[in-house]
């Protein structure tokens, strides 16, 4: 886990090494431990690193292979690098190192790009060629590490974030409106190659491209080309299955195989590792099976409370592993602390969130700092096992749009019965309306958005793919694809804050293969959601968190907050600023009227009181 950085120039001009070290240093609270540098004609390559793996200076990098041909920078890690080694020093490969940099670098000289096929992990790289004169870059199959550039003239400029592109840049960009009207509109981001910011791009997760250093490029003219097709290898699964002809039992057993494993492999390191423990499900599944079936010995949990009876706070569940998890740290995030934090947050995130909820795990985050380097998370289950609050809603359309009416029937009543609410109904309808109805309703909403500004952005991605899914698998898939990367985002920016790598193991890349190609009853079955993830916990995890069907995750209960005397007067600076009102995205004496409505507890718009909050000062701290 690192941060990198780079520029590759095609022109006259030499490189200079001062650019390529102030890049560095707006990265380098991502690698406390080590920096690195290497220049050459075209190309100029940064690196700032946490040790990880093999803690000695043979880690450092760039790091060069044997014959001096090929020199790599990496953020991330490839967790199998270990059956990695050895199949390569089959074909005469010598490895000076135990890290699996090393092996990456090898594994590309060996096979080409054709190595990122081979590698289960999180990653972004360049590879430099100095005999051909190219520079090979490369991201993850769900986007977990970051790859941000732009294209200049005769140059292009790539790093792990935004402020270290932006300290290269010639031009300070301005605003990307279409991002914000999606932020504003959908509380989304990141479902597209675009940024916040208008010229600045990130790589697309599952993408990789080969520069021609010599070569001058336009966006538009970049070999970009994506090397890993979710959609297919979920088709090839479901294939596999269907030929074993394996029952209900056995395809759980395999799930609790290939879960196990994804554990196993998240903990090759060589320093301290803890895990996050919201008190939902799927932290809980790894903390579990951590303890119960692996016998890990001495796991360190790090979670976030608050005051009893908030309905933020989940102790009533992280408390069943009291005397099951030998080391459990708390922390207490609090409205003042939010405020003294503000600045350094919306710094560390780059671009804005549609939630607070990273905040809780900022608050975590730095907690855990104190006592482990490297901490696993529940990212990702949500998106393989269908278990967002709306997704049942998703399902419901397509048993209803597939004439599946008997069972579409008994699920909205075992829901009902379950959940006591009717809310799956009314996301149903929802994502039964056409698309640009849909927008509509989003819009509707949101009577504080200035309709001129709508009616320049009517289309969105996120209305037409994620909620225009017509089957479980496509609806799954296209939360990887159009989702995930923002929840991705969040968690490696607090991660990387405070100097702690973080991981996934619902992200294995064979888990979510497999986990996405199973049949839908083992997704949602009887009112309950993450279905087959809820049996095979049976007799490992504490039963009030298995069987609970209310989601939180790490939340903050920022409705109370900004209620506070601090953010009332925090809130009331933004929407009386002249800034906020001229910007053209909001008509404040509705925001105003909607916030006196909050204070008063006749409605909860703290979602949106956030969005004011954190744009307006996104466009003072990277903009204005």
């Amino acid at each position: 886990m690192c941060g990198i950085a780079g520029i590759v120039q095609c022109g006259n001009e030499p490189i200079r090494k001062e650019r390529i070290q102030e890049m560095m240093q707006r990265v380098k609270h991502r690698g406390p431990d080590d920096e690195g540098l290497f220049i050459t004609e075209h190309v100029g390559l940064g690196h700032v690193r946490l040790s990880i793996l093999d803690l000695s200076k043979a880690g450092h990098q760039p790091m060069t292979d044997l014959s001096g041909r090929y020199t790599i920078i990496q953020n991330g890690e490839s967790y199998n690098f270990i059956e990695l080694r050895e199949e390569l020093k089959t074909k005469g490969y010598k490895f000076q190192t135990q890290t699996d940099t090393e092996v990456v670098l090898n594994g590309y000289i060996e096979w080409g790009e054709d190595v990122l096929e081979k590698l289960n992990g999180m990653f972004a790289l360049a590879i430099y060629d100095k005999e051909k004169q190219t520079l090979f870059l490369a991201r993850d199959r769900f986007g977990v590490k970051p790859l941000y550039y732009y294209v200049g003239t005769n140059e292009l400029i790539f790093a792990s974030e935004i402020p270290s592109v932006l300290s290269a840049m010639p031009d300070k960009p301005k605003a990307n409106e279409d991002v914000i009207f999606d932020y504003l509109v959908f509380n989304r981001t990141d479902q597209t190659e675009q940024t916040f910011f208008e010229g600045i791009y990130k790589l697309q997760h599952g993408c990789c491209m080969t520069l021609d250093c010599r070569k001058a490029y336009t966006k538009e003219t970049l070999p970009i080309r994506k090397w890993y097709n979710l959609a297919e290898k979920v088709r090839e699964k479901q294939s596999e299955i269907k030929a074993e002809g394996l029952d209900d039992t056995q395809l759980k057993d395999r799930y609790m195989e290939l879960f196990r494993h994804a554990i196993e492999l998240r903990l090759r390191s060589d320093v301290p590792w803890g895990v996050c423990l919201s008190g939902g499900l799927d932290s809980s599944a790894i903390t579990a099976t951590l303890i119960r079936e692996m016998k890990e010995p001495d796991v360190h949990s790090f979670s976030a409370v608050h005051r009893k009876g908030s309905w933020a706070d989940e102790s009533e569940f992280i408390k069943e592993f009291e005397g099951i998890v030998p080391n459990m740290h708390y922390v207490r995030p609090d409205a003042e602390g939010m405020l003294r934090h503000l600045d350094d947050y919306i710094r560390i995130q780059g671009e804005p969130t549609p939630t607070n909820s990273p905040y809780a795990l900022y608050c975590v985050l730095e907690e855990a700092s104190k006592y482990v380097k490297v901490i696993l998370d529940g990212q990702g289950s949500d998106e393989a096992l269908a278990g967002y609050e709306y997704i049942p809603g998703l399902y419901y359309k397509t048993l209803f749009t597939h004439l599946k009416w008997g069972r579409l029937a008994k699920e909205i009543v075992q829901y009902a019965k379950l959940h006591k609410s009717w809310r799956h109904v009314k996301y149903m309808i929802f994502f039964l309306l056409p698309s640009k109805v849909r927008t509509k309703v989003r819009v509707m909403q949101r009577g504080y958005i200035n309709p001129e500004f709508v009616a320049q952005h009517k289309e969105s991605v996120i209305a037409d793919k994620l909620y225009g899914a017509n089957t479980m698998e496509e609806m799954l898939v296209a939360h990887f694809e159009y989702k995930l990367e923002h929840l991705n985002k969040w968690g490696d920016r607090d991660t990387m804050a405070f100097g702690v790598e973080g991981r996934s193991p619902f992200l294995d890349k064979d888990l979510v293969e497999y986990s996405i190609a199973l049949k839908d009853e083992l997704k949602i079955k009887g009112g309950y959601t993450k279905f087959i993830l809820r049996e095979v916990m049976k007799g490992i995890m504490p039963e009030k968190v298995r069987l609970r069907v209310d989601k939180r995750g790490f939340s903050v209960p920022m409705d109370e907050w900004y209620r506070t005397e601090g953010f009332q007067k925090l809130v009331k600076e933004i929407l009386d600023s002249d800034s906020f009102s001229k910007r053209g995205y909001f008509l404040p004496e509705e925001a105003k009227k909607l916030y006196q409505r909050h204070l008063s507890g006749e409605i909860n718009i703290s979602k949106d009181i956030w969005k004011w909050i954190n744009l307006e000062l996104w466009f003072r701290e990277y903009i204005d």
